[in-house]
């Protein structure tokens, strides 16, 4: 699924930018691995979960600790094809809209409860009816029942086949009826499940928000069991701290670092970096508040957005003053590519790469301001308004944990200055910022990304005018011929006439230039080789927190 990472992860600007020293996360078990005591695996990481609610979760390091601790349908291989996880085998019936999934016997929660068909259906439908759920319910749009006729049987009904069963399903966490049963309504969005307890290879021990998670291995799992005991996930909100930790062994692999750091620690003793195509897609975006006041959240929305940001015209400006490549060579030292749509390049046939980018051209960007009567009348060096009032002075956020956002927010506000556009830059918590983000609508600009799944689904319904009050818009972008071809699309069974229907969507957006896209990043993550073995480096992807390194890895030798 998309996670918001910037983002999924997001969908995801990860990393820390504060001067904070890190958190502590316990001391009793520091040593990766001896004769004497458990295997530890420390994980350095800028961020921490929102929350550990799978049903109202936004940041992609909440996600990271769901995809360990709970169990879905389906397993997401890292090279994007999928396996079955809590099913040993499916039945579709000739129409395709009935899907029968046989359970396997054995499951068992982390409490010691057995997971029958019963705890899947209840989880499914909770995701499906539960207002408040700000992402899952999306994955159910097209699922008319749930039901389990016996504790080995899910039964899925849809209202219209569809291509993409196995992405709706793998972020479906599966939850224990015995414990979620008992709230209603709004508890379920209020519920801080703090005991997280699923049936996935690990276990929640401990947690403490914005310090660290420590899970434990479920060696008797039954699919597979890890071959190290525990996972502590250790938050350092200060990046130089961070790269520090992996140095002098405080930790043994770090999720994310200053791109500035990859030089150093490639040469580093008993430290491998490595570089590669995220496991989840990812796509960094510049968001531009463009709700219209008809569309404003009637009980959430502030909707306090510039509204030059509503003319079609300032927003191509700022995209002709967006120097994308100097933006990956400064913040990335060339580490990723030049973005188009929200829908990353790493998708596939599913990218538009027929489209041809707005070029970095502050004499164009002018003229086009000049041309829509943005005019600097008082020579202060900012435009106004074409009726003199209103200077373009637009608020530029982006979260406190993220790497690349602060410097790439100076690389804005530098060019778009030269077009008579003001940036006042300020870094926010990540939950301060989802609060003015969406449906709130209370901000300028932000910098901030998603983390995709593998099929586009989710990413396009981002930009749907029903999702403007549900929070999933983070634009407030509205178009009625879009929202049509999304409906096709996600019905359509034919790949090739899919592939097109997605191809146009890209490009109305575009057009409308809803997103200024700087990059789409690579994942740059490093690890000791002196505490632990197997971390998956060749797989074409690279996520060594994803559970296809965590269960692998043991103890060097």
């Amino acid at each position: 699924m998309l996670k918001r990472i910037l983002c999924l992860t997001l969908f995801a600007l990860l990393s820390a930018a504060c001067a904070a020293a890190p958190a502590q996360a316990p001391q009793a078990d520091t040593n990766a691995a001896t004769d004497a005591g458990p295997a530890v695996v420390r994980i350095g990481w800028a961020g921490s979960p929102d929350t550990l609610n799978p049903g109202t979760a936004v940041l992609s390091e909440a996600y990271t600790l769901f995809e360990l601790v709970y169990d879905s349908m389906y397993q997401l291989q890292l090279d994007g094809s999928y396996t079955l996880e809590l099913a040993d085998s499916v039945d579709v019936s000739d129409d395709g809209l009935v899907y029968t999934y046989h359970i396997r016997d054995g499951v068992m929660f982390h409490d010691g409860e057995p997971l029958t068909a019963q705890d899947i259906a209840f989880s499914y439908n909770l995701y499906k009816n539960q207002e408040g759920f700000p992402f899952l319910p999306v994955y159910t749009e097209f699922f008319d029942t749930i039901e389990a006729p016996d504790d080995s049987t899910v039964v899925i009904t849809l209202t219209d086949a569809i291509p993409n069963i196995e992405s709706q399903l793998i972020f479906l966490y599966v939850l224990p009826e015995h414990i979620w049963g008992s709230l209603e309504g709004q508890a379920n969005v209020e519920f801080e499940n703090t005991e997280m307890i699923g049936s996935g290879p690990f276990k929640l021990l401990e947690y403490k928000q914005n310090e660290f998670a420590r899970l434990g291995a479920v060696k008797d799992h039954f699919l597979q069991g890890p071959k190290v005991d525990e996972v502590i996930f250790q938050t350092f909100e200060n990046q130089d701290a961070l790269v520090q930790a992996l140095r002098t062994g405080q930790v043994d692999m770090i999720t994310e670092m200053p791109n500035t750091a990859a030089p150093s620690l490639k040469n580093a003793e008993n430290i491998q970096l490595v570089s590669g195509p995220p496991a989840a897609p990812s796509v960094t975006d510049i968001i531009l508040d463009q709700v219209k006041p008809e569309n404003c959240p009637p009980d959430d929305g502030k909707c306090t957005g510039h509204p030059a940001l509503l003319d079609r015209n300032v927003r191509l400006a700022l995209a002709h003053a967006t120097d994308k490549q100097n933006i990956i060579d400064v913040v990335l030292l060339g580490l990723g590519s030049p973005g188009l749509t929200l829908i990353p390049d790493s998708l596939g046939v599913f990218y538009n790469s027929d489209l041809a980018d707005y070029a970095f051209d502050i004499d164009m960007a002018n003229q086009i301001l000049d041309d829509a009567g943005y005019a600097d009348t008082d020579g202060d060096g900012v435009r106004e308004m074409p009726d003199g009032t209103n200077p373009l002075i637009f608020r530029m956020n982006w979260p406190s944990d993220s790497t690349n956002a602060p410097r790439m927010a100076e690389l804005l506000a530098a060019t778009w200055a030269q077009i008579g556009v003001k940036a006042e830059l300020q870094a926010l918590d990540p939950d301060a910022l989802t609060s003015i983000c969406c449906p709130a609508f209370d901000f300028d600009v932000i910098l901030w990304g998603w983390g995709s799944d593998p099929d586009p689904n989710f990413l396009l319904s981002v930009m749907l005018t029903d999702e403007i009050p549900t929070g999933n818009s983070e634009t407030g972008y509205g178009n009625p011929d879009y929202d049509a071809l999304y409906k096709q699309q996600a019905v359509e069974l034919d790949k090739d006439k899919r592939i097109e229907m997605v191809h146009e969507m890209q490009k109305i957006v575009f057009d409308d230039v809803v997103y200024i896209i700087p990059f789409y990043a690579q994942s740059v993550q490093a690890f000791r080789t002196d505490r632990f073995t197997g971390w998956q480096t060749d797989k074409g992807k690279i996520a060594l927190e994803d559970p296809s390194s965590l269960l692998v890895i043991e103890p060097a030798k």
